[in-house]
């Protein structure tokens, strides 16, 4: 546990938009700096997780890998190993053209065709065509970011039902959401479909510098 060096004001956006908190700051103080390795148990077929866990690519065919319950089979996503059911904690992860990134509860459905939002289990920001920025409330809650992030800070404090994303080299806070948790959360990635390779870059879990 350590001091954060992450804080700063939220990130320009359409001020007209509903937010369900418009909190301007965060402290990331007195966090966990959270050890963040991919689970390839719950990897949709098309994704490919590197040997140390921190990256995941999707390629452009499903591979032979067991029909786990706990496996996604329509949706091109993956979550953590790692689950928090109480506590402060804090990752990174790289940036690229199409992603989703954020938490979700363990007890999520994962066969077939799945609602992604808040109330279904699924807290996390989306990012499309290079410049599509949305939390994926219902409906989706967009947003307009005037700098382009290249790394993303995520912190969940789940005692208070919180989580927030940052854009971690202009140290501004793209948006943050409130609400109550329950039971396990673990994080959430998916690198999208590669775009026939304009997308095929992996999603990069980081490390995360230590403040002083």
């Amino acid at each position: 546990m350590y001091f954060c060096s992450l804080t700063g004001q939220q990130s320009s956006s359409n001020p007209s938009l509903s937010r369900p908190n418009p909190k301007l700051t965060i402290t990331l103080s007195l966090c966990v700096s959270a050890d963040i390795t991919l689970d390839p148990n719950t990897a949709h077929p098309r994704l490919t997780i590197s040997a140390d866990g921190k990256q995941v690519h999707c390629g452009d065919h499903h591979q032979l890998v067991p029909d786990n319950p706990e496996r996604f089979d329509r949706v091109v996503c993956v979550l953590a190993h790692q689950g928090f059911s109480s506590g402060r904690h804090y990752w990174e992860v790289g940036g690229k053209t199409d992603w989703d990134l954020g938490v979700a509860s363990w007890s999520i459905s994962r066969k077939g065709k799945i609602t992604v939002s808040p109330t279904h289990g699924y807290w996390f920001l989306s990012l499309r065509d290079r410049t599509e920025y949305a939390f994926r409330t219902e409906p989706s809650t967009n947003l307009t970011l005037n700098i382009r992030p290249s790394r993303i800070g995520i912190y969940v404090d789940y005692d208070k039902g919180l989580v927030s994303f940052y854009n971690v080299d202009a140290k501004v806070l793209i948006f943050t959401f409130t609400d109550s948790f329950s039971g396990t959360i673990h994080p959430f990635f998916s690198p999208c479909t590669n775009k026939s390779g304009q997308n095929e870059a992996p999603l990069i879990i980081c490390p995360v510098a230590m403040a002083e």
